[in-house]
């Protein structure tokens, strides 16, 4: 079991390495220059943030695109998978302009930083931007008015809010553009729509397509490494770049409730197979699936107190099937089990949270999956198996004929010499109490003298 496990721990340590081969641009061998397109729709995580560097990346070492455009329509994300992003934005040597599209998209808390990084921000009509404040923290509220005074954040909370302020004021003052803003889309969830946002320069400017951003910005100087250069987009060719097979394999995998049950398919795995060893389907089965899952869960916000309680609700719950308790290491299992699973993930975003109604279901079925199967299994490994002549000692034999001292019995269908202090009758019962080389010393039963 062990060289298969160190041979799949090579195999993910390349799948998590494989970055040499990012999405390929169209064909340009007719000369043309090529605008990639990437997108982002929906929340980002770290499979957007796969594509996105990637895809960066790659327009940077192809030195054949003159400017690369990123839409965006999302309602936020992972802190950990958009400082990724930005610096791979602010390290790019080609010019990247991120637009707000289509209509009726936004670009809410995170969306804003990824806005203030690139080096042209540009929204469509009918667009919003803004609401960048911390989620743990929250925006303010004034609906209470029986509330005299607000609630006095923490010194956590403090840190964390300075933090994201500094952060987008420094990208501001990198790109010129508005850091007041910047500081009040942080600090109290300010939002603007795309006119706003041109007035108050927050962006550059506003088009309603991609290919209507990049006529727009055709002769447009942009500052590069504090190098002023012009854009000719005259015969630019816009390309839009899709996520490959590697990107959606780290989006399945790196949702929390798929990576959650290969976690548990893992564990339960590798537990069968080490108290039913048999051909080993469960033991690989749950190898491979515990291993995708720590995959997935380096790259998501993982909570160490959220494992701790799930791993020892999982102990518990064993140690319940080994040695009945009464319910009380079962009982303290469960609730260890269901509040580890509900803390795993550290984050506030709904998109990267395990489902209520998920960890209810797996709690319960995990509870007669451990209590039961396991020890059912423990128990049919610890029921010793006697064969041989051993197995003869105490069994029933029936007297073939009448003797007295030596004679012949039947047992299990086999005929044995037999040995008795009393004198036999033919057809009846003994039992055999001891082996003497091929013969049994037999006496009669007990409710029978």
């Amino acid at each position: 079991m062990l060289r298969w496990l160190v041979g799949l721990l090579l195999i993910f340590s390349f799948v998590g390495k494989a970055h040499t081969e990012p999405p390929k641009l169209n064909d340009i061998s007719t000369g043309s220059q090529t605008v990639p397109v990437l997108t982002i729709k929906g929340a980002i995580g770290p499979a957007v943030s796969d594509y996105l560097v990637s895809g960066i990346n790659n327009a940077n070492i192809n030195k054949n695109s003159p400017l690369l455009i990123i839409t965006l329509d999302t309602p936020g994300g992972l802190s950990s998978s958009l400082r990724d992003i930005n610096m791979a934005i602010m390290a790019s040597s080609v010019p990247i302009a991120c637009l707000v599209y289509p209509q009726g998209a936004r670009a809410a808390s995170a969306g804003t930083y990824i806005l203030y990084a690139c080096h042209i921000a540009a929204m469509s009509s009918a667009t919003t931007l803004g609401a960048a404040t911390p989620v743990s923290i929250g925006a303010p509220t004034g609906g209470d008015k029986e509330q005299k005074e607000p609630s006095t954040p923490t010194a956590m909370e403090k840190k964390v809010l300075n933090d994201a302020i500094a952060y987008i004021r420094s990208l501001a003052q990198l790109r010129g553009r508005n850091e007041k803003w910047a500081e009040l889309a942080v600090r109290e969830a300010a939002t603007l729509t795309a006119a706003e946002a041109l007035d108050k320069n927050v962006i550059n400017l506003i088009a309603q397509s991609p290919s209507d951003l990049m006529q727009k910005l055709n002769g447009y100087n942009v500052t590069i490494d504090k190098e002023n250069q012009q854009l000719n987009l005259a015969n630019a060719q816009l390309t839009e770049i899709k996520a490959d097979w590697r990107n959606n394999f780290i989006a399945t995998i790196t949702d929390p409730n798929i990576a959650y049950i290969l976690m548990l398919i893992g564990i339960y795995g590798l537990l069968l197979e080490f108290y039913s060893p048999g051909i080993g389907i469960a033991g690989v089965t749950g190898g491979i699936s515990l291993l995708i899952a720590l995959y997935a869960f380096q790259l998501l916000p993982v909570s160490f107190v959220g494992a701790g309680l799930l791993i020892l609700g999982l102990v518990l719950l064993i140690a319940e099937s080994f040695a009945p308790s009464f319910g009380v290491l079962g009982f303290g299992g469960v609730i260890a089990f269901v509040l580890g699973s509900i803390f795993l993930i550290d984050t506030e975003q709904a998109h990267f949270q395990i489902s209520i109604p998920l960890i209810a279901a797996v709690a319960f079925l995990s509870t007669l999956f451990l209590v039961f199967s396991l020890g059912f299994l423990w128990r049919t490994r610890n029921n010793k198996v006697v064969s041989g002549q051993e197995e003869l000692i105490g069994a029933n034999a029936l007297v073939e004929h009448n003797f007295n001292g030596l004679g012949y019995v039947i047992v299990n269908g086999e005929r044995w010499a037999a040995e008795s202090q009393k004198e036999l009758i033919k057809g009846q019962h003994v039992q055999v109490n001891s082996i003497d080389g091929l013969t049994l010393r037999v006496s009669e039963h007990k409710n029978e003298e």
